[in-house]
Order: structure tokens, then C-alpha cells, then sequence
């Protein structure tokens, strides 16, 4: 097992390094001027030189705590919606619809008016971030929750379990599986809305400085910002995951997911 994963790293590592020697050599061949496609040696002294002078370090910061703070805000607030809207027919029909339709609307769209409501700062974008990340997480809170077996809620209440213990027992351990799952969902959206949010107007971000680097046709700027933003989402996404599988150890379709990357 340990050395066909040692193989197909690198398999991986002699690709990438075929790809990237194409692409250096077909740019410079062609003598590609480097406001349209720069070299990856280009790309890659950006990315130092940006790493070094701590330019890329506060934009990262920056981005990163909208990023955090946003998604902190949407998961408290779907689940806890979720939970009501779950467990209580009256809530779900005065209030889901509202849900449905305020989701509707296209989030890009409202980040100009956010933008006018809370400034430039990073508020506008934690908002953003939040909104964007919200209903994922509640539909897959809502669709857990009522996926408990319904003879299994007859069996405690029989046995004199409380609307509580049946909750905290069979209901919401149920529902983790899907709820990790809208997290999942819901963390890459959240550093998608930041960067959206930051382009259309910020003081500071990893969006702001791709639209700085747009302006000065800094394309190899940009590129180096793309990777920095690909390694940060599958950070994340890794992270989320790695989570995942130790908290949902008794889940048989993440014992499968593990065994598979293993």
C-alpha cells in the first residue's frame, strides 16, 4: 500500500514537472509577451517575492479572517434555524418560504448594496461571506435531521425518552453526516464569496490585490495569487475533511472514503 502511494506521487511530481517545462518552453519559443501568458518561472519568483516582502501575508490575513468569521456566523445560524425548522411544521411554513426566495437572489448582485451599507472594510465581506454560506448548510442540517428512522422515534418515545433525549441521541447524530457534508460545501463557497466580495470593492484581500495586479497587467502576479488561493482551498477542504472522518468515525461512507485515500 505504502509504495503504490509512493508511485503515484511520483507519477504525479513527473507530470506536473512535464507540464510545467511544456509550458516554460512553448512561452518562450513563441516569445508570448508576459502580460498575456507569463512563464512559470515568472509565476514562481512572484510568488517568492511577494511571500518575502510580507505583501501577500496581510492580503492573506485579510481574506482569511472574512473568510472565517463569515462561515462562523452562517454555521451557528443554520443550524440553529435548521434545528427549528426541522423539528417544528409551524416554523417551516412561515418562515422556510422566505428562506427559498431570499436565496433566489443572486448574492453577487447584493454585494454592491452591502458594500454601500457596511463600508469597505472587512464587514460588507463577512456579511457577503455569510449569505453565501448560509443555506447550504441549513438544507443539509434540515434534510439530516428528518432522515431519522421513524420506528427507531417510536421506539424511544415508547421506552419514555423525552422530545430532548431524542433529539440529542438519534436525531442529531443522524443528521452529522449531512450537516459535515453542507460544511464541505460551505467552506469553499465561503473563500469564493470573500474573493467576489472583494472585488467589488475592499481596502484589503487577496481580491483586492488581483484587481490591482489587473490594473497594472501584472499577469504573473495574478497567477501566483490563483495558487496561493487553489492551495488555501484545498487546505481547507482537506482540513474539513480530515475532521470529518474523526468525528463520523462509526459512518460507513467515511470508513469507505478513508480506505479509498489510503
Amino acid at each position: 500500500m505504502l509504495v503504490q502511494k509512493i508511485k503515484t506521487v511520483g507519477i504525479s511530481l513527473v507530470v506536473f514537472a512535464a507540464l510545467m517545462l511544456t509550458w516554460e518552453t512553448v512561452v518562450r519559443v513563441k516569445q508570448i509577451p508576459s502580460y498575456l501568458i507569463p512563464t512559470p518561472s515568472d509565476v514562481y519568483f512572484a510568488l517568492v517575492r511577494g511571500l518575502g516582502e510580507g505583501l501577500y501575508t496581510r492580503h492573506i490575513v485579510t481574506t482569511m479572517t472574512e473568510v472565517f468569521v463569515g462561515f462562523g456566523i452562517a454555521l451557528v445560524l443554520a443550524l440553529v434555524l435548521g434545528v427549528f425548522i426541522a423539528l417544528n411544521r409551524t416554523i417551516e411554513t412561515y418562515v422556510y418560504p422566505y428562506i427559498i426566495m431570499f436565496q433566489s437572489m443572486p448574492k453577487v448582485a447584493l454585494a454592491p448594496v452591502l458594500v454601500i451599507w457596511f463600508g469597505l472594510g472587512i464587514t460588507s465581506k463577512i456579511v457577503t461571506v455569510a449569505l453565501i454560506t448560509f443555506f447550504p448548510i441549513l438544507v443539509n442540517t434540515i434534510a439530516g435531521l428528518r432522515s431519522a428512522d421513524l420506528d427507531r422515534i417510536n421506539l424511544m418515545r415508547s421506552l419514555g425518552a423525552t422530545r430532548w433525549q431524542i433529539f440529542r441521541m438519534l436525531q442529531f447524530p443522524g443528521a452529522l453526516p449531512f450537516i459535515m457534508a453542507g460544511i464541505e460545501v460551505g467552506i469553499i463557497m465561503a473563500l469564493l464569496g470573500a474573493i467576489v466580495a472583494e472585488f467589488i470593492g475592499a481596502e484589503a484581500g487577496l481580491g483586492m490585490l488581483l484587481q490591482s495586479m489587473n490594473a497594472t497587467l501584472d499577469v504573473a502576479g495574478q497567477f501566483s495569487i490563483l495558487i496561493i488561493l487553489s492551495a488555501i482551498g484545498l487546505t481547507m477542504n482537506k482540513a474539513v475533511g480530515f475532521l470529518g472522518d474523526r468525528l463520523l468515525f462509526w459512518d460507513a461512507s467515511r470508513k469507505s472514503r478513508t480506505r479509498k485515500r489510503m
